[in-house]
Order: structure tokens, then C-alpha cells, then sequence
């Protein structure tokens, strides 16, 4: 199980996964944007860039950011009582649409039950 911890005044942050990894390789000015959403989670704020992923129900949310043509995002939750939890970052390759691809969902519903059991755990 990879996962990382940080602690920002606030709720603590946890990546699952490969989340912080994929985010570090963004163009900085999407980090930058992802930062300030997730930093306002952990403050108990919901960025105005944040809309909720109903896919996974309440307390989830995904920020999209697109930049010289491409679409990048992530998705954390705040549902979980110990931490903001990141889910999944990715640059969406689809060039048709906007929904997030199914396997794209299952990954993020698989990743919300680890971060269901680390955060039952503390």
C-alpha cells in the first residue's frame, strides 16, 4: 500500500496510490490550482474550482483543470473523519466528451475503500 502523509494546518492529507507522483509531473500552474483546492478541503472549505463527483457520492470532489489543450484532475475526499484523502490525479486522454471513463471510476472507488480502512484504523 503506497501512501504518503502530510500534515497542513487542518485536516491531514493522505495520497493513495500513485496520486502525489502523477500531480508532481503537472504543468506548475495546475499544481498550483489542485494545491490551493485541496489545501482549502484540509481547512474545511470547498474551493470554487471543486465540484462534487457523484460517482462516488457525498464528500467526494473532483477539481478539473484544463491547460495548453489538455485536461487534468484529481480527486479527493473529504468524507472520511481523519484526513483529506487523494484518490486519483490523472491527465484525461479522451479527446471526446467529458465524462470519466469508467476505468478511471473503478480505480477511484477502489482507492476510496483503502482510504475507508487506513482512516477506520486510526
Amino acid at each position: 500500500m503506497d501512501i504518503l502523509k502530510k500534515n497542513v494546518k487542518g485536516r491531514d492529507l493522505e495520497f493513495i496510490g500513485n496520486s502525489q507522483e502523477v500531480l508532481s509531473t503537472f504543468p506548475p500552474d495546475v499544481k498550483r490550482k489542485v494545491g490551493y483546492a485541496i489545501r482549502y478541503a484540509q481547512s474545511g472549505l470547498k474551493h470554487e474550482h471543486a465540484k462534487p463527483f457523484k460517482d462516488l457520492g457525498s464528500g467526494a470532489f473532483e477539481i478539473v483543470e484544463d491547460f495548453s489543450g489538455d485536461t487534468y484532475r484529481a480527486l479527493y475526499t473529504v468524507r472520511l473523519q481523519h484526513a483529506v484523502y487523494v484518490l486519483h490525479v490523472f491527465q484525461k486522454k479522451s479527446k471526446t466528451g467529458i465524462k470519466t471513463p469508467q476505468k478511471e471510476i473503478d480505480l477511484i472507488k477502489a482507492r476510496f475503500k483503502i482510504a475507508k480502512r487506513i482512516d477506520d484504523e486510526k
